[in-house]
């Protein structure tokens, strides 16, 4: 399903300068192109053949690593591409940490003192969090710490060389895409965990004594941790992709700049391949997910030919 997912939006893709209205060429050169110059731009963009043969040569060669080329700066798109991509998978392995780190307690502690006053400040904070687009915990965030109080930088990525200043730039967009998913994980371990709490072997644990803390954390939280460690890798992946609208607040270099500024240059080729290198990303942490999955519980596994 990987390898096919993959083909599809590659196809997709080799097919969007048809599927977006206007001509891509006169949208690229502008009105006062000479007919000589359009002509030799669409022979450049394999336009003037047909979209099955576009689609194809496309397809063939992303799978040998041939993107393209930007017609704005004449270099590989492959190279745009991999200067982009590690501020961007920083960005969202940090938020995806911070979730995690924030979310698993919160949902532990709601799980194991149900319906308490804690439990329900804790429903609606998490529920209140999920319901906060990070293009808007973006500005917010920037409004408030970065405008108001002038605690943070409000733009850029930093110097690397300067570990503070790299850090300092990073709270504000981490913690804008992170704030979502403390709150989705927060009420799924609450969830699995007061469904573990409820299973005959935790009953049989106290039955023999244990407290109530062992129990919980020791029992309960291995298998109640499960079904959130394969919503961790949606959660990966889909911080990939919204990190471009983060990305584009605090005029972060990254994917989503890349993708973002080659839309506003209509520059056919960046699109494709930074929306292309989204979704590998995307597809791969699924998949690591699943893996993921069977390594933490012996009990599932994916046996061909057996019909299980």
């Amino acid at each position: 399903m990987t390898v096919l997912v993959i083909v599809l939006v590659m196809a997709f893709l080799g097919a969007l300068v048809h599927v977006i209205p206007g001509d891509p060429v006169t949208l690229i050169l502008g009105p006062r192109a000479t007919p000589e110059l359009i002509a030799q731009v669409r022979s450049q963009m394999e336009l003037d053949q047909p979209v099955h043969i576009q689609v194809g040569h496309f397809m063939v060669n992303a799978i040998q690593g041939d993107l393209g080329v930007d017609f704005v700066t004449d270099t590989s798109v492959m190279k745009l591409v991999m200067q982009a991509m590690p501020p961007t998978l920083t960005l969202a392995a940090l938020s995806l940490i911070l979730a995690a780190v924030f979310g698993i307690p919160l949902g532990i502690l709601s799980a194991t003192r149900p319906n308490s006053l804690l439990d329900r400040v804790t429903a609606v904070f998490s529920v209140s969090m999920i319901t906060i687009p990070p293009y808007v915990a973006g500005l917010l965030l920037l409004v408030i710490f970065a405008v108001r109080l002038k605690a943070l930088p409000s733009i850029g990525s930093g110097d690397i060389s300067d570990p503070v200043d790299y850090f300092l730039h990073l709270i504000l967009p981490v913690t804008a895409l992170a704030i979502t998913w403390i709150g989705y994980i927060a009420r799924l371990v609450r969830s699995s965990m007061l469904e573990v709490l409820n299973a005959d072997y935790i009953r049989t644990a106290r039955a023999y004594g244990l407290t109530d803390r062992r129990v919980a954390y020791k029992y309960a939280l291995r298998n109640a941790i499960i079904p959130t460690i394969a919503v961790l890798g949606v959660a990966f992946g889909s911080l990939i992709g919204v990190a471009i609208f983060v990305e584009v607040i605090f005029a972060r270099a990254g994917l989503g700049m890349l993708v973002f500024d080659a839309i506003q240059a209509r520059n056919y080729p960046v699109v494709r391949g930074g929306v292309l290198a989204i979704a590998i990303l995307f597809v791969l942490a699924n998949l690591v997910a699943d893996l993921t999955y069977q390594i933490v519980d012996p009990r599932i596994r994916v046996r061909s030919g057996d019909g299980r």
